[in-house]
């Protein structure tokens, strides 16, 4: 249990609380920066502010990544955005935060892994969102203003993912 304080109250987290308040949530587009948290990419704000109750507005993006990497989360800037700061014109893979160890581009079979037996949206080789339900899917779509490459539900098989021959 980690004792923080955000907006002025203080809160005991937990890397198992989170987890649990994002257990029947679906993840909104990721802007610029993004924690993993139960094998997907979480936007820190929204995280946070399911977690603490408080207003979006009561907090910064980098105040909500601050304290999801304490609670041990990795946590990444999305491919195509490059830190104001940064001199050279070229967007690099996803930045990690501070002494979380260097970012690694996932193959799509990888980051699908999470998802076995749901519904996905993908756009390249990002999962956009994934549910129960090809409905959920297609709201969640909507409700975001997002297109995706292509939707399918991930087999349930394992092997099947990584397009291993079955034994």
């Amino acid at each position: 249990m980690t004792t923080m304080a955000v907006a002025g109250r203080r809160y005991d987290l937990d890397s198992r609380r989170v987890q649990q308040a994002l257990q029947d949530e679906l993840p909104e587009p990721i802007r610029e920066h993004f924690v993993v948290i139960n094998g997907r990419r979480w936007p820190p704000k929204q995280v946070l502010a399911l977690v603490t109750g408080l207003d979006r507005a009561d907090f910064t993006t980098h105040q909500a990544r601050r304290a999801l990497t304490r609670l041990g989360f990795t946590a990444a800037r999305a491919a195509g955005h490059k830190d104001r700061h940064a001199s050279d014109s070229s967007a690099g893979p996803p930045q990690p935060a501070r002494g979380q160890g260097p970012a690694r581009p996932e193959p799509l079979a990888e980051a699908l892994r999470p998802f076995i037996g749901q519904w996905v949206a993908v756009r390249g080789d990002e999962v956009l969102v994934a549910a129960g339900s090809p409905k959920e899917v297609v709201a969640w779509l909507a409700q975001h203003q997002q297109r995706a490459q292509s939707m399918f539900r991930v087999p349930e098989s394992g092997q099947a993912i990584s397009g291993a021959a079955p034994q």
